[in-house]
């Protein structure tokens, strides 16, 4: 169902909206630094920032724009409570892990608020409690489990009776003094102070593969080499796996945002239903004007197709809960999630320990990224850091690792052959203009979208990575493979990856026939 208040059509968040973001130039010539950061993220800029704070000489390299992959479609909460974990971690691996999980996350906080602090940076910066909330009684006494291991960890926090919205609460938990900002805000101040103190900053430049040895070279998919005594990989899903299996070792997820205006003014807080689907809760300024962000609606990415749904779902519940007055913005993001949901930070395989991976953040970047660089910078400059054993990517607990190895990798499987065995039932005269669809061409499983203008773009839909068959996103407008979370434009481009080659392109001009029979080639 439609919400009463139109979607905008343009998915953008609104953190990149009117604001300076300095552009930098596309890597034409080979470089020696001291440490090469592909991915220019929050994960890469902190880290960055971190060493050259250090009088390291850093390089960091972006495929595409500053802060505009998943840092910049975040909720940009910075917290330790992320979701129900505390009492899964105690029971899987021990009060000490979890405990350490809780205080890495806690001292990424206060270094962000310490950086806030002493650069004077205005990224409305707000200390806020968290809370969880569960609509059901099967998750309410999830909610109590949760609060016993919080007594148990020693975390700043407990059951409350209720929140302040009008939503019938069957339980809640608050988690004391977390904290919410504007990230691209944040990250811009980061920038200047990396470009002061002597570190460069290249866009547009592409990562494709590592020359290992004792100084690592990146290379660039125009054929610039970066060599340097440490590589960096803080872009997303890596860029490099290695021998790290990556790829088998997570899985993609996509959820929603609106931000919506409203006639009353949003009480204090960071809130996060427990229930599926889930809904996420936090205020904003923009230009002085309040706006409450509301996301949620998760799934794995290429497993649902009619994403506009997400959206929809989205903007319904802020009209039941709140007095909208309109939906403003609209957005997606994409997270990774590891076997075991703690992130891999740390050497890419025991083998290669000059080059260092971030990855599997699974929707808390804004603490985890932050954790990430501190770790990063403790590894190069050979200094002791607690949480290292704990972040390790060559971890492997066996329960539920191993369980969720086996699962994880039996979904990719059930979709590799699921794609490989449909048949198509639809041709490009049944696509409506600013629609796509799978369709058949002379018995082979291709991708159209048609623009506003009636005009056809075909693609094949088998995913570059390992070959899984892409399924038409159409709240996004893009070919999202469900095996491993790469995504394309209509066009075929890669925007996310593991994958690193487009998709085959047709020209749909040169095609006499087109139909779930006949192509005519």
């Amino acid at each position: 169902m439609a919400p009463d208040h139109k979607l905008p059509e343009k998915i953008e968040p609104f953190w990149r909206e009117n604001l300076d973001i300095p552009e930098f130039p596309k890597l034409e010539n080979n470089l020696n630094v001291d440490v090469v950061i592909v991915g220019g993220g929050i994960t890469g800029l902190t880290s960055a920032y971190v060493l050259v704070n250090e009088g390291l000489k850093v390089a960091v390299l972006e495929a595409n724009k500053l802060v505009n992959g998943t840092t910049g479609h975040t909720t940009a909460k910075i917290t330790a409570q992320h979701d129900l974990i505390y009492d899964e971690f105690i029971r899987n691996y021990g009060n000490n892990t979890a405990r350490l999980y809780y205080e890495a996350n806690m001292n990424a906080l206060r270094f962000i608020q310490k950086t806030v602090e002493e650069h004077k940076i205005d990224c409305d910066f707000k200390v806020q409690d968290a809370y969880l909330y569960s609509t059901t009684d099967e998750y309410a006494q999830k909610i109590k489990t949760e609060a016993d291991a919080y007594e148990k960890l020693g975390i700043d926090g407990g059951i409350v009776e209720s929140i302040p919205f009008d939503i019938e609460v069957k339980n809640a938990i608050v988690m004391k003094n977390q904290a919410q900002f504007h990230p691209v805000k944040y990250l811009a101040h980061l920038i200047q102070i990396i470009k002061e103190r002597g570190g460069v900053i290249f866009e547009h430049t592409v990562a494709v593969n590592v020359e290992t040895g004792e100084k690592p070279t990146v290379i660039t998919r125009d054929g610039n080499r970066v060599t340097a005594g440490f590589v960096l990989s803080c872009s997303h899903f890596p860029f490099y796996e290695g021998l790290g299996l990556y790829s088998a070792r997570m899985y993609a997820d996509r959820s929603y945002v609106v931000a919506v205006k409203a006639k009353s003014k949003y009480p204090e807080g960071m809130y996060l239903s427990v229930d599926k689907p889930s809904r996420s809760l936090r205020s904003a300024s923009n230009n002085g004007e309040e706006l409450i962000i509301v996301g949620g609606g998760g799934h794995k990415t290429g497993q649902e197709t009619n994403t506009l749904e997400e959206y929809n779902a989205l903007g319904n519940f802020s009209e039941q809960v709140f007095e909208v007055e309109d939906i403003v913005y609209r957005w997606s993001a994409q997270d990774l999630t590891t076997l075991d949901k703690i992130p891999y930070i740390g050497e890419i395989t025991v083998d290669q320990p000059n080059i260092l991976v971030a990855t599997g953040f699974r929707k808390w970047g804004m603490a985890n990224s932050t954790v990430a660089a501190l770790l990063f910078k403790d590894i190069i400059l050979k200094r002791k850091n607690q949480y290292r054993d704990l972040y390790s990517p060559s971890r492997f607990y066996a329960h539920p690792s191993l369980k969720n190895f086996l699962l994880t990798n039996a979904d990719v499987v059930k979709h590799l052959i699921k794609g490989k065995l449909e048949i198509p039932q639809k041709n490009v005269d049944d696509i409506p203009n600013g629609e796509g669809a799978v369709i058949s061409i002379n018995g082979h499983r291709k991708g159209a979208y048609k623009d506003k203008d009636g005009k056809v773009y075909i693609v094949d839909t088998t995913c570059t990575h390992v070959g899984c068959e892409c399924e038409w996103n159409s709240g996004e407008k893009t070919w999202d493979c469900p095996c491993h979370g790469s995504r394309f434009s209509y066009t075929g481009e890669v925007l996310e990856g593991p994958a690193e080659k487009p998709l085959q392109q047709y020209d749909f001009t040169m095609l006499d026939n087109v139909t779930s029979d006949d192509s005519g080639y």
